[in-house]
């Protein structure tokens, strides 16, 4: 059911509405007022006759019409009568402001479930509870106790902190950014972070969508819906709560590296979402997105009255990766055809601390024009000569005049650029007290022209043995064999075209002998039990056996000692195994995230994995693009190419087989975690192999 109601209502019955100022339903009432809502307003209070010289109802009912919106301010324990009040008379879109549910405890969570069986049962939507209410700015709804009704504009805000909501309102108005629409969600009784992305993904007043998050409802669903707003506009969030315990009790090392931090990092990725780490970065990149066009490409002309500006703007665009734009011939002829014979044409182009408004105009004019630029950065501080009020209405004219490319500002100083913030800000001109800041934004407006112009995603199927791995994953969950022990972890690789050495258990020192020979040397043991995960840490592992007598000591010896340090270890006996030929260890791995799938990992693999931690995460199913951008997302990625005259390996080889394991973990959810480690890669034209691996699975 759409939304509408909540921000385009004809009407509003405010339930609980106050006279007493300072209290939250006198606090609302007064704010519908104050914005001018055009429609008609009902307070309900059984007690008054009149608030703010307004009718009075002494219940919905009485009013002798259904409200559009109604608005719930009054105790908990009353609100489910309230509720079926609404639906008695056709009531479509509640916003419960009321706390006192679930977030109190199960006799809060009682309540809840109650007003919801009654709003699902009447089709009524519902907000809240325990929100700080509704704004649109267009229609003039400011059915919220947060404050003032802000400026129009074109960023739709949602929060699941109402407090965080009433301080962001604060600061925009104290900044003066406008907004569209903002939204409390509370609880999430009903109208989630769904509903909201998608009628703000609707709305065309809405250019830029903004929000704060703790949880999401509906993890897969949140990936493929804001995947397609991304599409059409950005969507800048913050996410805390994202740290937790649940990464210590993993027993891979996928699964020890992963936590729901990797996973939210990783749906953002996917989904195109740009992740901000602070409500000043997010109204940094908000104002940028909302007012200017996106850049075309990544290069940055800027355009200052002073060096050491200029010199901070161009540190933070090479460390940002961003590129220094380099001007066209004409530009720099033009330039100093008319500017100051000291002023420096070349970017940054310093117009000199004695630079009035139609210095900065001309500059921009003839920049604005330059095919190698595609965002500008205004710098200026505030010299005896500045005049920042005639400068920042020269940047808005220009902007206005010649829109194809995003201009940003940053004016700095306080009292002797006030006027001038002020205009730039009127004028859609975002305006930052830092360089970095600007160039920080101008790095995510690049990145998110980068999403939106990737390649389709095309996840490749391979031929591969399914029905072989439904078998063995079936057989150990029958024997409730929540650890696949290597042998037959290999074996599911091997049906999804992976090449793993060969090898047998020996379960005494003679027959690991006769394995060896029959094997060939040099030849690797490890001891083989289901209760002894990481080999390494307890002795386990012996490679480069050259002789059947090195064979016999070293089986004796694991035999010997390792049931000394893990006494309560099953061991059936070692495994005796083909050492494979030199190459570059890398880990592949699985962690199954339970609200967004399979995390795929990458990393340098052996022994070092949770030592380095240079890993990196993708949400399955991934394409080849994203494969090879997993490898190059890590440091690892330069030793694989190779260094000081030493040969790269088989890059393809890797994204071929992180495309393979990606296959196996989307098409069985059976398997919670996974490890192959290492996967040993040569040069081009060797055949990796994964020499270890380990599964978990569980039944679903």
């Amino acid at each position: 059911m759409s939304l509408d109601l909540f921000f385009n209502p004809r009407s509003v019955a405010i339930v609980g509405a106050s006279r007493e100022k300072g209290k939250v339903g006198y606090e609302i009432l007064k704010n519908m007022i104050d914005a001018g809502f055009p429609g008609d307003i009902y307070p309900v209070n059984p007690k008054a006759d009149t608030i703010e010289g307004l009718k009075c109802f002494p219940n919905l009912d009485s009013i002798g019409t259904a409200p559009d919106l109604v608005i719930i301010v009054i105790p908990a324990k009353f609100v489910p009568s309230a509720m079926e009040d609404c639906a008695k008379i056709g009531v479509k879109a509640v916003v419960v402001i009321t706390a006192g549910f679930k977030e109190i405890g199960p006799e809060g969570l009682a309540l809840e479930q109650k007003v919801s069986h009654i709003a699902r049962q009447s089709g009524i939507r519902v907000i809240g509870p325990n929100c700080l209410g509704v704004i649109e700015t267009t229609n003039k709804v400011n059915a919220c106790f947060g404050g003032d009704l802000p400026i129009k504009g074109g960023i739709g805000y949602l929060s699941q902190s109402g407090a965080l909501l009433a301080a962001i309102l604060d600061m925009a108005n104290s900044r003066g950014i406008g907004f569209s629409r903002l939204v409390s969600i509370g609880n999430k009784s009903d109208v989630d972070e769904l509903d909201l992305i998608r009628s703000f993904g609707e709305d065309p007043k809405t250019k830029v969508i903004a929000g704060y998050l703790e949880s999401i409802t509906d993890g897969t669903a949140f990936v493929t819906l804001a995947e397609q707003i991304s599409q059409k506009k950005p969507i800048l969030l913050m996410k805390s709560g994202s740290t937790g315990a649940g990464a210590k009790a993993a027993s891979s090392h996928t699964g020890s590296m992963a936590g729901s931090e990797t996973a939210y990092g990783c749906i953002f990725t996917r989904a195109g979402i740009i992740r901000c780490g602070s409500i000043k970065i997010q109204f940094d990149y908000a104002q940028a997105f909302a007012s200017q066009p996106l850049p075309k490409g990544p290069s940055v002309a800027v355009i200052t009255n002073a060096g050491g500006p200029g010199i901070m703007a161009a540190d933070a665009i090479e460390q940002q990766g961003l590129t220094f734009a380099k001007l066209s011939e004409d530009t720099i002829k033009k330039l100093a055809e008319k500017l100051p014979a000291a002023a420096n044409v070349h970017n940054p182009v310093d117009v000199l601390g004695d630079a009035l408004a139609d210095r900065y105009q001309f500059a921009l004019d003839v920049v604005m024009a330059d095919p190698n630029v595609d965002t500008i950065l205004v710098l200026l501080t505030p010299q005896a000569m500045t005049d920042a009020t005639e400068t920042a209405e020269a940047i808005v004219n220009t902007s206005k005049q010649k829109h194809e490319k995003p201009i940003l500002a940053c004016f700095l100083g306080a009292g002797k650029i006030r006027d001038g913030v002020k205009i730039l800000r009127q004028g859609g001109i975002p305006q930052y007290d830092s360089p970095e800041g600007a160039v920080a934004t101008i790095k995510a407006m690049s990145e998110y022209v980068r999403w939106k112009a990737r390649p389709k995603r095309v996840v490749k199927l391979f031929s591969v043995n399914r029905r072989k791995v439904e078998n063995i994953i079936e057989r150990n969950l029958r024997a409730s064999n929540r650890e696949i022990g290597e042998m037959e972890s290999k074996e599911i690789l091997e049906a999804y075209g992976f090449v793993t050495p060969k090898g047998s258990i020996a379960t005494t020192a003679e027959q690991a002998a006769n394995i060896a020979k029959q094997l060939g040397y040099p030849v690797v043991l490890k001891i083989w039990s289901p209760d002894i995960l990481h080999k390494s840490d307890v002795g386990g592992v012996k490679i480069g056996l050259t002789s059947a007598k090195e064979v016999m000591d070293a089986f004796d010896l694991m035999m010997y000692r390792i049931p000394k340090k893990k006494p309560d270890a099953e061991i059936l006996g070692v495994l005796v195994q083909e050492m494979c030929g030199s190459g570059k260890e890398v880990i592949f791995g699985m962690n199954r995230d339970p609200q967004f799938g399979s995390l795929m990992m990458f990393g340098m693999g052996g022994t070092m994995v949770e030592v380095l931690k240079d890993v990196s995460f993708y949400l399955a199913p991934i394409t080849q693009d994203e494969a090879k951008q997993m490898l190059v997302s890590t440091r690892t990625y330069k030793m694989l190419t190779g260094v000081r005259g030493e040969k790269g390996v088989d890059i393809d080889s890797i994204a071929e087989g992180l495309q393979r394991l990606s296959q196996l973990v989307t098409e069985f959810p059976q398997i919670q975690e996974m490890d192959i480690n290492p996967y040993v890669v040569g040069p081009q034209g060797t055949t990796p192999v994964a020499v270890d691996a380990r599964i978990s699975v569980e039944k679903v």
